[in-house]
């Protein structure tokens, strides 16, 4: 019996989608961020644009709000000279009882190249892979709970930009990992570039010990959760996703897990501390690690907009899905 192909490779297992950080290879999880090293520099120059996907017609499907992610992918397709279309989904006929696929189909008739998608449920953007033409490209942008690749795979560029070598690290991811997509896709990341200790920590109800499952150690302490860690990620209360009391308060939950500089002190001197936004300042993270020396949140911002451009260029560089 034939192994089931990856949909976000093709024949030639060249990346066509980028769907999730789950499954993807080494080499392939690799080539993006090597490629998004090439797209840093074009922050730096007095005009910001590259010709590779002129001509192309990148559509940006936000069905849940965003500003962040949103932003960085209009300036990243911009920046690789692409025609840029920001759906008004409050607006749209998704709104008015059009089902999602009739959506993408009267899209795909416009001419359409690339769809970066989020979603609410997950497997969304994996539907509209399925249903797409072979030479347009689907880009998820968070989909539920699953997966939000692209903030995975800027975070390892981040990691990698500070750190170099993923084999000698341990990294800590703290917070709310039950709700986050954005834990998900940076634990199967961290796992095939080679990280040998990850750690997810936070209280019971937001961190099950199935998590291990994943092959990360879990933590319900804080301190020993983060002990001579050298990547410390802080996640955000997910409070939109969450359903019954799981927290007793958020001011409970900052005594408990917040990130503060005293508890800071148990990871290395020199480990940076990430966060993949929006901040709530004094109930995962203190304002003084937010804005401390040891604080790399914004360069993930600006290393975001490369991380996106370099996905880009490559699936749409890779043409045919069969």
């Amino acid at each position: 019996m034939l192994a089931k192909r990856n949909p976000q490779l093709n024949q030639h297992g060249e990346l066509i989608h980028l769907l999730s950080t789950e499954g993807l290879p080494k080499s392939i999880l690799t080539h993006v961020l090597d490629t998004a090293k090439n797209f840093v520099s074009v922050n730096d120059r007095e005009v910001k644009k590259v010709p590779l996907l002129r001509g192309k017609s990148v559509f940006n499907l936000f069905f849940e709000n965003s500003t962040r992610t949103r932003t960085t992918f209009e300036i990243a397709g911009t920046r690789l000279s692409a025609d840029v279309i920001n759906l008004d989904i409050a607006r749209s006929s998704t709104a008015k009882g059009e089902s999602l696929l009739d959506t993408i189909a009267n899209l795909s008739a416009m001419a359409a190249d690339i769809f970066v998608v989020r979603h609410s449920e997950s497997g969304a953007p994996y539907l509209i892979a399925q249903h797409v033409q072979p030479h347009i490209h689907v880009i998820n942008a968070g989909d539920g709970r699953h997966a939000h690749p692209t903030q995975g795979l800027l975070d390892m560029f981040t990691i990698r930009h500070y750190k170099g070598d993923f084999t000698q690290l341990k990294v800590a991811i703290v917070g709310d990992v039950l709700h986050s997509r954005v834990a998900r896709s940076d634990i199967h990341a961290l796992t095939t570039l080679g990280c040998p200790e990850v750690r997810v920590v936070g209280p019971k109800t937001l961190v099950p010990e199935d998590f291990s499952k994943m092959g990360v150690r879990v933590f319900h302490d804080l301190q020993e959760g983060i002990k001579d860690c050298d990547v410390v990620i802080a996640l955000r209360l997910q409070n939109e996703r969450m359903s019954g009391a799981l927290l007793p308060s958020s001011h409970e939950y900052f005594n408990a897990f917040g990130l503060t500089q005293e508890t800071l002190s148990y990871a290395k001197r020199d480990a940076i501390v990430m966060h993949p936004g929006p901040i709530n300042r004094g109930v995962e993270i203190d304002s003084q690690v937010v804005d401390g020396a040891q604080s790399v949140i914004l360069p993930q911002v600006t290393f975001g907009i490369a991380v996106r451009m370099a996905v880009m260029s490559i699936v749409a560089g890779n043409e045919g899905g069969a």
